[in-house]
C-alpha cells in the first residue's frame, strides 16, 4: 500500500499497532485482513492496539479472532464502570482511564481482550498510549514470551501509574484549595468549587475502586486465558489499585476537613466581631445615657446651677466609660 493509500485509509489511524511475536522478540506487522492467520500459534503473540475504532473495524477485528456474537456486542458498547467477562476461551476486561487537564478529570475506556496467544487492546478517549510500555517490553523479550496474560497484567499495572499521576495533579489542585479557604475563608464561588472537586472525586472512587475486584478475581479464579503463574501478577496489581483509592478517598476527606475549619474560622471571627460590637456599644451607652438625662427640660437637675457641673459631667463619662474599656480590653472583648 502506497503512502497516498495508508492517509486515505482511516483504518491506519485506528489501528495503532498489529504486531507478531515470537518467543518474545518482533517478528512483523500483521495485517487486519491476516490477523486470523496469527491467532495461536505456539511459542507467539499477537498484539493489536485500537484507538478510537469504527463499530466496522472494531468488529471485524472481532470476529477474524474468533469472539462470539457477544463478545463482539460487549466490545462495540462504551462502558462507564469497570466489569470483567469470562467467554470461556477469551476474557474482555473493561477499565475506566483517568486524566487531569484543567484541574478537572477526563474519563476514558480501556479494554483488554485477552486470548490464547492474542491480547487486543481497545481505547476510547484515553488521552495516553501503550507505546512506551510496548517498547519497554520489547526491550526484554523474556517478558513478552510470559504471554497475553502477563502482558495484560501490565497493561493494568501500567493504567494504575495513570491513577498516581492524575492523583498527583488533583493533590496540587487541593492544596491549593484547601489554601484559600483557610486563608481567606469560604467564598460562594470556593463553595461552588469546593463541591465541584469533591464530586470529580466520587466519579473518580466509583471507576477505580471496582477494578481493584477485577483483579482479584483474575487472581484467585481459574480461567482458561489466564495461565497460573500470571495470576500473582493481577494481585500485585489489585493491591495497588487499593492503595491509589484510598490516596483519591484521602484528597476528598481533606476538601471536607477544610471546609469544616473554613466555617470555624468563619464562626469565630463572627463571634470576635460581635463582642467587639457589644463591648463599643456598652461603652458608648454610659454618655447616651448621662447626655439624655441632661437633655430633658427639668428645672431642678444636679449640678445644673454649678460652674463645675459640665467639667465634673464629663470626667464622669470619661470615667465610667475608660473603666469599662479597661474590663472588656482584660476579659479579651476588645
Amino acid at each position: 500500500m502506497s503512502t497516498e493509500e495508508r492517509a486515505a485509509d482511516p483504518t491506519t489511524r485506528e489501528v495503532v499497532a498489529s504486531i507478531a511475536y515470537v518467543n518474545g522478540r518482533r517478528e512483523r506487522e500483521v495485517p487486519i485482513d491476516q490477523v486470523a492467520q496469527y491467532v495461536g500459534r505456539d511459542q507467539g503473540m499477537l498484539w493489536i492496539g485500537l484507538r478510537n475504532p469504527g463499530p466496522e473495524l472494531l468488529a471485524r477485528v472481532a470476529r477474524e479472532l474468533g469472539a462470539c456474537d457477544k463478545n463482539q456486542e460487549e466490545m462495540l458498547e462504551a462502558h462507564r464502570r469497570p466489569k470483567i467477562i469470562d467467554y470461556g476461551n477469551m476474557i474482555l476486561i473493561v477499565a475506566i482511564t483517568v486524566e487531569v487537564e484543567a484541574e478537572r478529570p477526563i474519563f476514558g475506556e480501556t479494554q483488554f481482550l485477552i486470548g490464547d496467544g492474542l491480547l487486543v487492546t481497545v481505547r476510547r478517549g484515553a488521552t495516553a498510549g501503550h507505546s512506551p510500555l510496548r517498547e519497554r517490553l520489547e526491550a526484554s523479550p523474556d517478558l513478552l514470551k510470559r504471554g497475553s496474560d502477563y502482558v495484560a497484567s501490565e497493561l493494568l499495572d501500567w493504567l494504575v501509574d495513570r491513577y498516581v499521576a492524575a492523583a498527583g495533579k488533583i493533590e496540587t489542585v487541593v492544596e491549593g484549595a484547601e489554601q484559600k479557604l483557610l486563608i481567606r475563608g469560604a467564598k460562594d464561588s470556593d463553595i461552588r468549587r469546593l463541591y465541584r472537586q469533591r464530586r470529580d472525586l466520587l466519579r473518580i472512587h466509583t471507576v477505580v475502586s471496582p477494578l481493584a475486584e477485577i483483579c482479584r478475581r483474575l487472581a484467585r479464579v481459574e480461567m482458561s486465558a489466564v495461565d497460573e503463574h500470571a495470576r500473582p501478577y493481577f494481585g500485585e496489581v489489585a493491591d495497588r489499585v487499593l492503595r491509589v483509592d484510598e490516596l483519591f478517598s484521602s484528597l476528598r476527606e481533606s476538601l471536607a476537613f477544610a471546609f469544616e475549619a473554613s466555617l470555624m474560622i468563619g464562626q469565630a471571627a463572627q463571634n470576635d466581631t460581635t463582642r467587639k460590637l457589644a463591648s463599643w456599644a456598652a461603652i458608648l451607652a454610659v454618655p447616651t445615657a448621662i447626655a439624655g438625662i441632661y437633655g430633658m427640660n427639668f428645672e431642678f437637675m444636679p449640678e445644673l446651677k454649678s460652674p463645675w457641673g459640665y467639667p465634673v459631667t464629663l470626667g464622669a463619662i470619661a470615667t465610667a466609660c475608660s473603666v469599662l474599656y479597661w474590663r472588656f480590653r482584660k476579659s479579651g472583648w476588645l
